[in-house]
Protein backbone atom coordinates (compact mmCIF):
# COMPACT_ATOMS: atom_id res chain seq x y z
CA UNK A 1 0.00 0.00 0.00
CA UNK A 2 1.43 3.38 -0.96
CA UNK A 3 1.65 6.24 1.49
CA UNK A 4 -1.01 8.10 -0.51
CA UNK A 5 -3.38 5.15 -0.14
CA UNK A 6 -2.66 4.87 3.57
CA UNK A 7 -3.22 8.60 4.07
CA UNK A 8 -6.47 8.44 2.11
CA UNK A 9 -7.70 5.48 4.18
CA UNK A 10 -7.08 7.34 7.45
CA UNK A 11 -8.73 10.52 6.18
CA UNK A 12 -11.67 8.67 4.62
CA UNK A 13 -12.34 6.71 7.82
CA UNK A 14 -12.34 9.99 9.73
CA UNK A 15 -14.68 11.68 7.22
CA UNK A 16 -17.17 8.79 7.34
CA UNK A 17 -17.61 9.47 11.06
CA UNK A 18 -17.23 13.25 10.99
CA UNK A 19 -19.50 14.27 8.09
CA UNK A 20 -22.78 12.99 9.60
CA UNK A 21 -21.96 14.78 12.85
CA UNK A 22 -21.18 17.98 10.97
CA UNK A 23 -24.47 17.80 9.07
CA UNK A 24 -26.39 17.39 12.35
CA UNK A 25 -24.85 20.53 13.84
CA UNK A 26 -25.27 22.79 10.79
CA UNK A 27 -27.96 25.39 10.91
CA UNK A 28 -30.69 24.82 8.39
CA UNK A 29 -30.74 27.50 5.73
CA UNK A 30 -34.16 28.83 4.78
CA UNK A 31 -32.97 29.98 1.40
CA UNK A 32 -32.33 27.03 -0.83
CA UNK A 33 -29.44 28.50 -2.77
CA UNK A 34 -28.22 26.25 -5.53
CA UNK A 35 -24.73 24.99 -4.87
CA UNK A 36 -22.56 23.38 -7.49
CA UNK A 37 -21.67 19.84 -6.54
CA UNK A 38 -18.09 18.83 -5.99
CA UNK A 39 -16.42 16.26 -8.20
CA UNK A 40 -14.08 15.16 -5.39
CA UNK A 41 -15.20 14.00 -1.97
CA UNK A 42 -14.21 15.80 1.20
CA UNK A 43 -11.74 13.02 2.03
CA UNK A 44 -10.07 13.34 -1.39
CA UNK A 45 -9.70 17.10 -1.02
CA UNK A 46 -8.31 16.72 2.50
CA UNK A 47 -5.89 14.01 1.33
CA UNK A 48 -4.45 16.30 -1.34
CA UNK A 49 -4.10 19.17 1.14
CA UNK A 50 -2.40 17.00 3.77
CA UNK A 51 -0.11 15.44 1.15
CA UNK A 52 1.00 18.94 0.13
CA UNK A 53 2.29 19.51 3.66
CA UNK A 54 4.12 16.18 3.57
CA UNK A 55 5.93 16.98 0.31
CA UNK A 56 8.72 19.46 -0.34
CA UNK A 57 6.90 21.95 -2.54
CA UNK A 58 7.06 25.63 -1.67
CA UNK A 59 3.62 26.58 -2.91
CA UNK A 60 0.40 24.74 -3.47
CA UNK A 61 -0.06 25.75 -7.10
CA UNK A 62 3.17 24.05 -8.19
CA UNK A 63 2.31 20.99 -6.11
CA UNK A 64 -1.17 20.71 -7.62
CA UNK A 65 -0.21 21.37 -11.23
CA UNK A 66 3.19 19.63 -11.33
CA UNK A 67 2.62 16.71 -8.96
CA UNK A 68 -1.07 15.97 -8.42
CA UNK A 69 -2.22 16.57 -12.01
CA UNK A 70 0.76 14.69 -13.47
CA UNK A 71 1.57 11.84 -11.09
CA UNK A 72 -1.74 11.26 -9.30
CA UNK A 73 -4.10 11.53 -12.28
CA UNK A 74 -4.82 7.80 -12.02
CA UNK A 75 -5.68 8.01 -8.30
CA UNK A 76 -7.90 11.07 -8.85
CA UNK A 77 -9.34 10.60 -12.38
CA UNK A 78 -11.76 13.54 -12.18
CA UNK A 79 -9.40 16.23 -10.94
CA UNK A 80 -10.87 19.70 -11.29
CA UNK A 81 -8.93 22.69 -12.51
CA UNK A 82 -6.60 24.39 -10.06
CA UNK A 83 -8.97 27.36 -9.71
CA UNK A 84 -11.96 25.13 -8.91
CA UNK A 85 -9.94 23.18 -6.33
CA UNK A 86 -8.86 26.43 -4.64
CA UNK A 87 -12.52 27.44 -4.34
CA UNK A 88 -13.21 24.24 -2.37
CA UNK A 89 -10.40 24.66 0.17
CA UNK A 90 -12.32 26.95 2.60
CA UNK A 91 -15.01 24.28 3.01
CA UNK A 92 -12.37 21.90 4.40
CA UNK A 93 -11.09 24.20 7.15
CA UNK A 94 -13.23 22.83 9.99
CA UNK A 95 -12.86 19.15 9.01
CA UNK A 96 -9.07 19.57 8.64
CA UNK A 97 -8.72 21.23 12.04
CA UNK A 98 -10.78 18.52 13.70
CA UNK A 99 -8.77 15.82 11.88
CA UNK A 100 -5.44 17.30 13.00
CA UNK A 101 -6.69 17.59 16.58
CA UNK A 102 -7.84 13.97 16.40
CA UNK A 103 -4.38 12.88 15.17
CA UNK A 104 -2.62 14.99 17.79
CA UNK A 105 -4.76 13.56 20.60
CA UNK A 106 -4.12 10.02 19.34
CA UNK A 107 -0.35 10.61 19.31
CA UNK A 108 -0.41 12.18 22.76
CA UNK A 109 -2.41 9.26 24.19
CA UNK A 110 -0.04 6.70 22.68
CA UNK A 111 3.05 8.50 24.00
CA UNK A 112 1.83 8.92 27.57
CA UNK A 113 0.14 5.56 28.04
Amino acid sequence: MSSLEALFCYVDDFCRVFEPKLEQTRLSADNKARKRGKILTLSEIMTILIAFHQNHYRNFQHFYLDHVCVHWRQEFPQLPSYQRFIEWIPSTLIPLCVYWKHCFDFCRRSIFS
